[in-house]
């Protein structure tokens, strides 16, 4: 595997971040930017003349990661020469929420079954409910493929999110890319580091991922009274205050963030599912123990590659982490580094949701304020 990174600011123009000059053309080019940035379609032509017939695949974000640095109003471009491995992607319109599921299945079955080893995914982030896409995908793939991805972003702004897929950037979309091979190895993981404060609350109303009712009363009303001075600027203060979900007493928390609200109806919309039934508790940050959890996933993401180090690193960490870790933000992308080495291209973005299992042989799931770390290698001995 070689690669080659780069990063465009108005500033500074076209600069080269990481990785050696190409000796072949590469067969992907994973694009991640600021919204802005990513309508501008001079840029992204230039981008896809570099690399012709490469395929290209990307999304608007909340921060782009580059290396150490994480940086704003940027792009950052990351072409990938696989020396074993093949790819097969694609695209599908995601209109409203309720196609989520229908989005996820119609992705898995464009992919085909032989030899596919890992997908990657990336979805709009507004109009998706996360954790039926996953559903849909993990429904219809062949047993033992694993997932990994997360939702487009747009900074606090929650305006619109784009998805690339061999062409300009669009919203309402959500793409998918297949690795397909023996000699491919992929590791994941993903943490969060949030405290949880208050009372565990029943879910008592609601449908998908929209929360009317917690304990009988509006979660609208409840939530405005934990949030307080910061409750005039939902949805996106809400990413300081995320939901930890538990379906049944023993299960392993997930975490929900806000993505809008609703006036009339009282309700919040979350980026995944809050099921009736479910406790629900509120959280707040607890900054060393965010960067604690990314560090963790890198940990784990990095021991299931096996005995050799990994060549490419995605790092999807959720908006609301940015937002709390304000200048201390890239500490946790450091201490992921840290954990990879100095062998590894780091790239990734800043996101609305992140999807991956916990860890290894764990389901697949949607994610809300965790750090997710994928890693690739086709190093000597995988598969073997």
């Amino acid at each position: 595997m070689r690669i080659e990174q780069r990063r465009w600011r108005s500033a500074d123009d076209w600069t080269a971040v990481a990785g050696a000059n190409l000796r072949e053309p590469p067969q992907l080019v994973l694009i991640f930017g600021a919204r802005g940035v990513m309508k501008d379609h001079g840029l992204i032509g230039q981008i896809m003349g570099a690399y012709p017939g490469a395929h290209y695949v990307g999304c608007s974000t909340a921060g782009e990661i580059s290396g150490t640095e994480v940086s704003d109003d940027s792009v950052v471009t990351t072409a990938i020469h696989f020396a074993h491995t093949c790819i097969h992607g694609g695209k599908i319109a995601l209109r409203h929420a309720g196609e989520s599921y229908q989005a996820g299945a119609g992705l898995a079955r464009t992919m085909p079954p032989e030899g596919l080893r890992h997908v990657l995914v990336f979805s709009d982030g507004l109009s998706v409910n996360g954790s039926d896409l996953v559903r849909g995908l993990t429904d219809h793939l062949p047993k033992g493929v694993t997932v990994t991805g997360g939702l487009a972003g747009d900074g606090a702004s929650f305006t619109e999110t784009l998805i690339m897929w061999d062409g300009m950037p669009e919203g309402g979309a959500v793409a998918a890319v297949g690795f397909y091979g023996d000699r491919l190895r992929v590791g994941f993981g993903s943490q969060g580091g949030w405290d949880p404060f208050g009372p565990e609350r029943l879910i008592t109303r609601s449908e998908g991922n929209v929360l009317y009712e917690l304990d009988g009363r509006s979660a609208l009303d409840l939530y405005r009274k934990y949030l307080g001075e910061h409750a005039g600027g939902l949805p996106a203060t809400g990413l300081l205050f995320p939901l930890s979900l538990r379906l049944r007493p023993n299960d392993t928390p997930v975490v929900r963030t806000i993505l809008g609200v609703n006036e009339a109806e009282k309700s919040l919309t979350f980026a995944g599912d809050v099921p009736e039934g479910s406790s629900a508790r509120l959280m707040k940050a607890n900054i060393d123990r965010l960067i604690d959890g990314a560090v963790g996933a890198a940990h784990t993401s990095f021991s299931a590659v096996g005995p050799v180090s990994p060549e490419l690193a995605v790092l999807i960490s959720c908006v609301g982490r940015k937002l709390v870790l304000k200048q201390r933000v890239e500490e946790e992308v450091e201490g992921v580094c840290g954990v990879l080495g100095g062998s590894a291209v780091i790239t990734g973005f800043y996101s609305y949701g992140e999807i991956a299992p916990f860890m290894q042989d764990a389901r697949c799931e949607l994610h809300n304020q965790t750090m997710t770390v994928t890693t690739f290698s086709e190093g000597q001995g995988v598969g073997k």
